[in-house]
Order: structure tokens, then C-alpha cells, then sequence
């Protein structure tokens, strides 16, 4: 026979009040995940989140939610610390071990894809709505970013155009976007070529391998702080000076949540980078 004593009991009862009953929808959710909080918003749902990380950035408004950290470097104890009755989290969220505690903890988690492609987005939209209990309304949002992508598109790139994308140039070495990634995803949406190939993810790269891939433009973050970069620094880079970007002064910086989230303001980027590359000449 199993025993509880009575602190136990009253433990269990009260996870049982806590947690939200079958015909009861999530009331205290966390958002990991800057595209899963901008569909949460789009959706009509911002006032359900009772907190979001640091990639979370767009509406205004979720800046006003609590912080529980970079969505990599989580810890279970802040995302608990706001009693949340539902996550939802990008794919990558992490580190394992503590997505694991909190799977232990008990409280429901729904993972979003986190694929650069279209039909991700869509993906992405409705397992949102799903969570949400509001499906109907991220069908009727997921076919209008469908469809705001498609007229986005229907203006093409007017002359082909080699982008080197920049994560980051920390002490004059160069991090640039190889394959399967979202700013490799972003490149190509819009018709134009990834001007690095022969490796995935972000990598460091040498002078030599940015001289040989020959941007036409350079395309960057819009960033503050410890990782902005003047013009005149970026073109002083004695690789980057050599290339056509160099020669000819051409960079474009946007917005990075908007440029690589693939959410509901994919449309918006893509318009965007497509008129800025057109407006770079050929």
C-alpha cells in the first residue's frame, strides 16, 4: 500500500487547483522565442503572456513582459517563477537539461518549428493557434502572411545579386552565414544568392574566403551597443575593401527579429530587403 503523508496530499492538491482543467484555455503562458511571440500578438493572445525571453522583442509591448532570459541559456527556476500554466517555445530552446525540468515540472509545453522556409510560417501559425485554442483565427492569419508574402514577392530582384550576410565582427574577424540558416533562408526567398557556400550554420571566416566570395552587398543586423558597426569601420576591413560590397560602399542593415524570425513579418522583410537590394542599382 502507498502512503502519502500529509504534506504530499496537500502538494498534489494544489498542482491539481493550479493546473488548468480540459475546457479551461491557458491563461499564464511563457513565450520562448521571438517569431512565437510576435504570432501570440498577432493572434489577439498578448494579454494571456505573463512573460517572455530576451529574443522577444517585438510588439512594444512584450517588452514590458518579465525577461526569463536568452532563449538558449534558459533557466528552469526563472521560467517557473511566473507559475506559467502553458510554454511555447521554439525549437532550440534550451539548454536539454532544463527543458527536461521543466517537462518534470508538470507544466505543458508545445514546440514551434523553427524552420527558415514558407511553410514554416504557416506551421508555425497554427501550432501557435492550436495552443492557443484559436484555430479559426490562425487559419484566417496564416493565409493572409501567405498571401501579403506572395504580393511581396511578385516584385523580383532586378539584377542577380551576391549578399554576404555578417552576424558578427568582433575583433575584426568575420562570422558570416553559410546554409541552413534564416539569413540563408531570407537570401534566397527574395531571389537573390548567398554569397558563402560549402558550409551550414554560422561560421568564422577567413579574409581569403570572403575575397573569393565576392559580395555585391553586404547585409547586417541593425544593432546598438558592443556589436554595432560604423560604415567606415566595416569597409576599412581589409577583405571586405577588395569585394564589390567594398568598392562600392553597399551594405544593408534591417532589423534582425524581422529579417530572420520567418513570422508574420516575413512579408514586411522581404518588401524591404527586396527594395533595398533593387535600390543598390546593378
Amino acid at each position: 500500500m502507498i502512503r502519502l503523508s500529509l504534506g504530499s496530499i496537500f502538494s498534489l492538491f494544489a498542482i491539481f487547483l493550479a493546473a488548468p482543467h480540459a475546457d479551461e484555455q491557458p491563461s499564464r503562458i511563457v513565450s520562448l522565442g521571438g517569431s512565437v511571440t510576435e504570432i501570440v500578438y498577432a493572434l489577439g493572445e498578448g494579454d494571456r503572456l505573463v512573460a517572455r525571453d530576451t529574443t522577444s522583442n517585438y510588439p512594444p509591448e512584450a517588452n514590458d513582459l518579465p525577461d526569463v532570459g536568452y532563449i538558449r541559456r534558459l533557466s528552469a527556476e526563472g521560467v517557473l517563477s511566473v507559475s506559467p500554466d502553458l510554454i511555447l517555445a521554439e525549437e532550440g530552446a534550451g539548454p536539454p537539461e532544463v527543458v527536461a525540468q521543466l517537462h518534470q515540472a508538470g507544466v505543458p509545453m508545445v514546440d514551434v518549428v523553427e524552420t527558415p522556409t514558407v511553410d514554416a510560417i504557416r506551421e508555425k501559425i497554427l501550432t501557435v493557434g492550436k495552443a492557443l485554442g484559436t484555430e479559426p483565427d490562425a487559419k484566417a492569419l496564416a493565409d493572409k502572411v501567405m498571401q501579403d508574402l506572395e504580393t511581396a514577392l511578385e516584385t523580383p530582384v532586378s539584377a542577380e545579386k551576391r549578399v554576404l550576410f555578417i552576424l558578427s565582427m568582433q575583433g575584426g574577424r568575420i562570422m558570416a552565414s553559410g546554409q541552413d540558416t534564416a539569413a540563408d533562408g531570407m537570401i534566397e526567398l527574395v531571389g537573390a544568392t548567398n554569397a558563402m557556400q560549402g558550409f551550414s550554420g554560422y561560421k568564422t571566416v577567413t579574409g581569403e574566403a570572403v575575397i573569393a566570395a565576392a559580395p555585391d552587398v553586404i547585409l547586417m543586423m541593425d544593432r546598438s551597443g558592443d556589436h554595432a558597426m560604423a560604415d567606415d569601420d566595416l569597409f576599412a576591413h581589409p577583405a571586405i575593401a577588395t569585394t564589390p560590397a567594398g568598392e562600392n560602399r553597399a551594405v544593408i542593415r534591417m532589423d534582425g527579429m524581422r529579417l530572420l524570425g520567418f513570422s508574420v513579418r516575413t512579408p514586411e522583410a522581404a518588401q524591404e530587403l527586396i527594395a533595398a537590394l533593387n535600390g543598390l542599382g546593378s
